[in-house]
């Protein structure tokens, strides 16, 4: 292969890792920008949340474009093809992280409107910050081709589960407690599960790290909780 269309090629592979860095960076910020205004109550930066999602699935599409047409014309092989894979996987469980982040900031405007809850707020706080620390430490991971960064990210998947589980009780409790508490905390507990699922993405991110770097499927088993409510319903207005 002539070294200027070996060059192109090594160019094109690298341009699309660096998109989804990128991309990785803006999920970071919106998840961070999600439990802040939550937090904090602050209706403008939840605005702004909701609003930048459509970034994040406009790069979604383009990083899928980008490694079809790149197997398509390239036939990448081995640990290149990996990275093509890997940079499509990426990006799904991105735009995933994003959505809920969206969610998440879309009941903060709710709860927002009504008597602050700031026990259960600070709460909420914790978990998003452990769960923003995963994501961060996953992203710094594939940023720089380190693998035990990544298992270490996924080895931890079960301190949010914890979390979670523990914010399920104290929300059940403050429900049974004073029945005027069940709107609010019922918006409380839909973020706190958007909050696992995230995690869950971190650890999705992990693993496609592990496959793209060593070609093997990771062969751990990921800890198993009692299941409790997923947010399938609609999502707030």
């Amino acid at each position: 292969m002539p070294e200027h269309t070996v060059k192109a090629y090594g160019d094109e592979l690298n341009q699309l890792t660096a998109e989804v860095a990128r991309m990785g960076g803006l999920a970071e910020a919106q998840v961070a920008d999600a439990i802040d205004s939550v937090a904090r109550r602050d209706v403008a930066l939840g605005r702004a949340v909701v609003e930048r999602d459509g970034r994040l699935d406009a790069m979604h599409h383009d990083i899928e474009k980008k490694a079809i047409r790149l197997i398509a014309l390239r036939q990448p092989v081995a640990s290149d093809l990996r990275r093509t894979l890997a940079s499509m996987k990426l990006a799904v469980d991105l735009e995933r992280t994003g959505d809920l982040a969206k969610n998440i900031a879309k009941r903060g405007l709710i709860l927002a409107e009504g008597e602050p809850m700031q026990p259960l707020t600070r709460s909420i706080e914790r978990m998003g910050k452990l769960v923003s620390m995963r994501l961060r430490d996953v992203l710094d991971a594939y940023a720089a081709g380190e693998v035990d960064r990544a298992i270490a990210v996924w080895s931890t998947d079960d301190e949010v589960d914890e979390h979670y589980n523990s914010l399920f009780r104290e929300l059940l409790t403050y429900m049974m407690g004073d029945a005027r508490t069940i709107t609010a905390c019922t918006h409380l507990l839909f973020m706190a599960k958007n909050l696992e699922r995230i995690g869950d993405h971190a650890t999705n991110i992990a693993e496609t790290i592990y496959y793209e770097i060593t070609g093997l499927e990771f062969a751990g088993e990921r800890p198993r909780w009692a299941p409790a409510p997923d947010d399938g319903g609609p999502a707030a207005p």
